[in-house]
């Protein structure tokens, strides 16, 4: 058999093949998509289910002059094949290969640059809008999932667009609802009776007469509307769409590329906001993906016949320590609850959820209202504990800042995935959760050095009545053993690890350890460093910095964080407001958005791992103005 996918570079290609190729062309995207993603890993079961759904967009509209709005952009994989990254496609989230999500810096066809839901409505309208002003005519068109739906900043997004009633098409990506086939081939067909031009050509005529009718013709209008939406509600769950001001079309079968086609191209010439919701299925055509949606929804490389990873290790990650701590911690105390924005598996929350179902919340992709409403919780006396990830707490802002801390309310805030990310990129990166949270008022904000700190940091967090913080990394922890008893962590109080009179590494969280391995092959050279855990980001701990600030020659600091207004800023203010003149260095990101690629490289690069913090320490003590002797195995002024 020809493979069609071999002669496909552009969606021009794409628009030369039959309609009764496409279904060929859909196995071919599938096996290619499942072949890669097994080796690179990826959000496969999205985009496996998106497939029929971007074969007939890019079938039915021109593009790249009409635009497609990707949201979160999971389901993209099809897309980027067919528009030319079919090579690059094989390096896939790899270091200088293509990103995992749509970005307008690798092709023109990517008219957004995406990671982070609910987006999508919003951009297109921007777009649509623009076109309008600048007198041009091309299709808008935003791809949104069920989930991110749900999101406020969608409402908003359609709520504006049904105001100004500017050409834009909603494709809903519906990957969860289940319609039995009588109910979905009776949709389809009534949505080609919507969609379709005699349909449309009655309904506006009508609306014109009826209108016209002197003296009545505005409350006939009303009547025969109100009609038409109790008929289409008998069979399509439109009206909310409706009432936002979006012509409502479907559900139709996403996997039908034929009737789906017909769909488009009867939408393609209607006007205003239209609204077509598709029916598709996570995983389709891959039985592990569609059996477990959740595990393929975001994996690492596995083996493609039987979906089960490649390498498995029994170190625990900290997202497990977490979730089996606070578990434990809610069997002593009724007043914990545990709430999530749609990633109760992503935050280790499953084994809570079993146990403690009535005190377990999952909001959906909804962070903003997580967090109000875990502040609501708190004022009736129960202890919420939040988790999300660092770079989706960013869009909750305002509510931390607000509704948490300008209140005072004992509310723990779980940053996983914190530092760098991976092979996930800029849009995942936890790098600046210390630069945000570090400036509010009644913080308390920690970052444990291995897995086991964590558990102590957890069980401290539930014993204040202040919000905290405590920000972790993506992976597993260092394998260290885990202590059955749980203590308190004086507030602020860092941990000496190790002492010397050269130079100070004053690390916190994921960087601790590595501190710890550059200052003993320091050590063999002659450098002795002071090592430090510092464990609180807020409150420091001012009293031992300013210490050893005063018994080395230089310090250190070392942070998985953008340097701007981060832990080193908060170790540069102390010093400075107690006189100290000691030379500081500070190890952390630069001013740069980080690129995607493997947890361990970028560590590398970005100089915050043990080969790093060597070299910085090694080339401040061969200068002279810092005055160490390693030779003489001294310091001196």
């Amino acid at each position: 058999m020809t493979m069609l996918l071999d002669n496909i570079h552009t969606p021009d290609d794409v628009r030369k093949l039959s309609i009764g190729e496409l279904p060929q062309l859909a196995q071919e995207l599938r096996r290619f998509i499942i072949d890669t993603v097994s080796q690179t890993g990826g959000h496969i079961a999205a985009s496996l289910g998106a497939i029929e759904l971007t074969i007939a967009l890019h079938y039915v509209f021109n593009t790249p002059k009409d635009k497609l709005v990707w949201d979160v952009g999971h389901q993209s994989y099809a897309h980027k094949i067919l528009t030319g990254r079919k090579e690059a496609f094989k390096n896939l989230r790899q270091h200088g290969g293509i990103s995992g999500f749509p970005k307008r810096e690798e092709s023109p066809y990517d008219a957004f640059n995406v990671g982070h839901s609910s987006t999508s409505i919003s951009a297109a309208l921007g777009m649509a809008q623009a076109r309008c002003l600048k007198g041009e005519q091309y299709k808008v068109i935003s791809i949104i999932g069920d989930g991110s739906l749900m999101a406020g900043m969608a409402f908003e997004g359609m709520n504006y667009a049904g105001h100004i009633k500017k050409d834009l098409i909603v494709i809903l990506n519906d990957n969860e609802m289940s319609i039995s086939p009588n109910v979905g081939a009776l949709s389809s067909s009534l949505s080609r009776i919507i969609s379709g031009h005699a349909y449309n050509k009655f309904r506006e005529e009508l609306k014109t007469i009826l209108q016209n009718i002197p003296g009545i013709g505005k409350s006939a209008y009303r009547v025969a509307r109100h009609s038409e939406d109790f008929f289409k509600g008998l069979f399509v769950p439109g009206l909310l769409f409706d009432e936002l001001g979006f012509r409502y079309i479907g559900p139709v079968l996403g996997h039908k590329i034929e009737l789906l086609i017909q769909d488009l191209k009867n939408i393609k010439n209607l006007n205003g906001p239209i609204l077509l919701h598709v029916i598709t299925k996570k995983g389709k055509g891959y039985e592990p993906a569609e059996n477990d949606p959740t595990y393929f929804h975001g994996v690492g490389p596995f083996n493609k016949e039987t979906g089960k990873p490649v390498s498995h290790t029994s170190t625990a990650t900290y997202t497990e320590v977490f979730g089996n701590t606070l578990t434990k911690l809610a069997e002593e105390n009724p007043k914990i609850v545990a709430i999530t924005a749609g990633m109760t598996t992503g935050t280790g929350l499953e084994r809570f959820e079993q146990n403690f179902s009535d005190r377990f919340f999952d909001v959906g992709i909804a962070e903003q209202h997580a967090i109000t409403f875990a502040a609501g919780m708190a004022t009736e006396g129960y202890h919420p504990v939040a988790a999300i990830y660092s770079t989706f707490l960013q869009r909750s802002y305002d509510q931390v800042l607000h509704d948490v801390c300008m209140q005072d309310l004992p509310i723990v805030f779980i940053l996983d995935r914190a530092g760098i990310v991976g092979e996930d990129g800029p849009t995942h990166h936890g790098l600046f959760d210390i630069s945000y949270l570090r400036p509010i008022p009644n913080l308390i904000f920690m970052a444990p050095k291995d897995e086991n700190e964590l558990q102590h940091m957890l069980y401290t967090a539930l014993q204040q009545s202040h919000p905290v913080a405590i920000r972790y990394p993506r992976g597993k922890g260092f394998g260290v053993p885990l202590d059955q008893k749980l203590n308190t962590i004086a507030t602020g109080q860092a941990e000496i690890i190790k002492q010397g009179e050269h130079i100070a590494l004053w690390a916190i969280g994921s960087t601790v350890y590595p501190a710890i391995d550059a200052s003993e092959r320091l050590a063999s050279e002659g450098i002795h460093c002071t090592v430090v855990n510092s464990r609180f980001i807020k409150p420091l701990d001012d009293e031992t910095l300013v210490h050893i600030a005063k018994n080395v020659k230089a310090l250190i600091t070392v942070e998985e964080n953008v340097l701007q207004a981060g832990f080193g800023t908060a170790v540069l203010e102390t010093l400075h407001s107690h006189g100290s003149v000691v030379p500081v260095c500070c190890l952390g990101i630069p001013d740069v958005f980080v690129e995607h690629g493997p947890q361990k490289m970028l560590r590398a690069k970005y100089g915050i791992d043990a080969d790093g913090i060597y070299s910085t320490a090694k080339k401040i003590a061969h200068d002279s103005r810092v005055g160490i002797d390693p030779k003489k195995n001294t310091a001196f002024g």
